[in-house]
């Protein structure tokens, strides 16, 4: 693949200088305005320069007005010619002359960092630029280092029809990677299913198809979201010099953005992603993984809370005899676990961490156990079941892999319990479970559970994509084996 037009690699300073060259929206929502707030969200200093005044809002574009091209070379060379842009990120170009423009400016000034947008098609399906400029805007393609289309505009840049299902997406993302020797960031969002897949495509690499997965997001806050995941990649990329991994952080902001749009309740048609949800959240502009991959596995979840065992612990009805069982399998549970507690002590760089770790792990021995002790006879100590076997298998192998996918698979352990003491305590009152589900109900154990999740966001968030996959895949299989676990008393 023939490389994108670019100059010397800038000094980088530690928050990346990102210029957003687009149309406006009055509404925040998308265009320059959601590229700067993308820009800041994801760590960068946005900068922008304006190639269109768009009169739209969530339900629509009204009129459009071009400011002459002169002016557009002013505002383009003002930022050359006193900033140091460390990445440039195109969207709404709209006829052949802006076009010209902005291409003789990246010749001139040559970028080290270009994600273009293309701006093509509206949401109602009408095409927005003329065949020439349509023509123009196919040639900028080799000075970007990323293009960012969606389906429909994917397909006007490979000269075909909208593809329909996945396998199409990124036949026509070869095709234009191929002819323009341009990365592609295949976008799925238009198609059917309740996963959203992206792709980075490079026809030029020996990997050409490199694939990201996450649930869909269903809301009606997605105005602006071209705008501000290409924004996000572009400020990404300056940090990572990795475009599969600038993607990847940035779709997974975006996600997290799209789940609390609608908090907003902004405009009355398609609203906005709420760009600094985490930011409010946490204070940080990493992402909580843990918190996506809860939301993955909800089917999961809700199945377990209507398993019989579960149940009958909430009302009262539940067998002693099968509680007795749990808790002798438990008990053998509970020293794997805390040998596999132990371990990632060992395995942890940061102090606090293994602090953490350890005392788990000791916490595992003694306080549990005690109440396992008080509730349990001598005599009923069965041998471990297959299911507990199965689940200290998976967890001992998990923390030998490696640090992250062993966070990652104990954390079901904290995360489940936690929530199940939450929500059933205040059911069982009375009922003669109700101490031993107060012990996960204690604010100490919530305490520990939120140690362990912070702990696996973090690792998480340093993570290389496929290492994030493995701490995902432990995670969920962990999750399986708890609702397992549970069933197997019955």
């Amino acid at each position: 693949m023939s490389a994108p037009v670019t100059g010397p690699v800038p000094t980088l300073t530690a928050t990346p200088r990102v210029l957003s060259i687009a149309g406006t929206d009055p509404t925040g929502g998308a265009g320059i305005q959601a590229d700067l707030k993308s820009i800041a969200a994801n760590g960068g200093y946005g900068m922008a320069v304006v190639t269109a005044l768009v009169a739209q809002n969530t339900r629509g574009v009204r009129s459009v007005h071009t400011p002459p091209t002169g002016f557009l070379r002013e505002q383009l060379d003002a930022v050359s010619d006193d900033v140091e842009t460390d990445a440039v990120k195109i969207g709404m170009l709209g006829a052949p002359g802006i076009i010209a423009e902005v291409s003789g400016w990246l010749r001139r000034v040559r970028p080290p960092i270009v994600v273009l947008d293309p701006v093509m098609v509206a949401t109602s399906g009408d095409r927005l630029l003329t065949p020439e400029a349509e023509q123009a805007l196919r040639d900028l393609l080799p000075l970007a280092g990323l293009v960012t289309p969606n389906v429909p505009e994917l397909a006007v840049l490979a000269g075909a029809g909208p593809a329909r299902d996945w396998d199409e997406v990124v036949r026509q993302a070869l095709e234009v990677s191929g002819r323009w020797g341009v990365r592609v960031l295949a976008k799925g969002g238009h198609l059917a299913g309740d996963e959203v897949s992206d792709a980075l495509v490079d026809a030029g690499a020996t990997d050409p198809v490199r694939r990201l997965d996450a649930p869909r997001v269903h809301t009606s806050s997605t105005h602006g979201t071209g705008c501000s995941l290409s924004s996000a990649v572009a400020t990404w990329q300056v940090v990572t010099g990795d475009w599969f991994a600038s993607i990847d952080r940035s779709k997974r902001w975006l996600t997290e953005s799209l789940r609390h749009g609608e908090e907003l309740n902004v405009g009355q048609g398609h609203g906005p992603v709420s760009h600094f949800a985490g930011l409010w959240e946490r204070g940080g502009r990493d992402t909580s993984t843990g918190d996506e991959w809860w939301q993955r596995i909800d089917g999961l979840r809700r199945a377990t809370d209507a398993d019989p065992f579960l149940t009958g612990l909430a009302d009262g009805t539940l067998a002693g005899k099968a509680f007795r069982y749990y808790l002798a399998q438990d008990a053998h549970y509970l020293e794997g676990y805390a040998g596999v507690l132990s371990r990632l002590g060992q395995l942890a760089d940061d102090p606090v961490e293994r602090a953490f770790w350890v005392a788990a792990a000791t916490a595992c021995v003694t306080t549990e156990s005690n109440l396992h002790r008080t509730w349990l006879g001598a005599s009923e100590r069965p041998a471990p079941g297959p299911a507990t076997h199965e689940y200290l298998g998976h967890l001992r192998q998990a923390v030998e892999t490696g640090y992250g996918q062993g966070v990652a698979a104990v954390l079901p352990c904290y995360w489940m319990y936690a929530d199940i003491g939450h929500r059933l305590a205040p059911r069982a009152a009375g009922n003669p479970y109700a101490e031993w589900i107060a012990t996960y109900a204690d604010p100490l154990f919530q305490y520990a559970t939120q140690q362990a999740r912070s702990i696996t966001d973090r690792v998480a968030g340093a993570a290389s994509p496929p290492l994030r996959e493995e701490m995902w895949r432990a995670f969920e299989r962990s999750a399986q084996l708890e609702r397992e676990f549970f069933a197997a008393a019955l």
